[in-house]
């Protein structure tokens, strides 16, 4: 495990562009070596519904780059932990069989529980 501390990033608002921001700054520093930890609060909890999608995929892959459901598999096969709300998956009625593969769902307290003092935090 590294020595860096560990980047957490809370997705707060159920827009794919924010999930998609923070999926490229989490995958940039767990290439840097850093651990990364993201989750999704509330009615984003239902962005990693599987299958993942969101309305700016065509653009995206119309200028060359990889859509969401890419980028959040990569993000996992980078070891990149993901975690949805509980309360939020309530919200939206998303079940834990609907979620893509190796996504947990979790409370926000226990989350930010596992956050050590020289770690990081990020909220999109």
């Amino acid at each position: 495990m590294s020595d860096l501390p560990v980047l957490n990033v809370i997705v707060a608002v159920a827009e794919g562009r924010r999930l998609y921001a923070a999926l490229e700054a989490g995958m940039a520093a767990a290439a840097l070596g850093r651990p990364v930890r993201i989750f999704l609060q509330g009615e984003a909890a239902a962005l990693l519904r599987d299958p993942v999608t969101f309305s700016g995929d065509d653009a995206r892959r119309a200028a060359g780059q990889p859509d969401l459901a890419w980028l959040a598999e990569e993000a996992i096969a980078m070891e990149i932990e993901m975690f949805v709300c509980q309360s939020g998956m309530a919200l939206v009625g998303v079940a834990a069989t609907e979620l893509m593969p190796h996504v947990r769902a979790a409370g926000l307290v226990s989350f930010m529980a596992a956050i050590g003092p020289d770690d990081r935090l990020v909220v999109y």
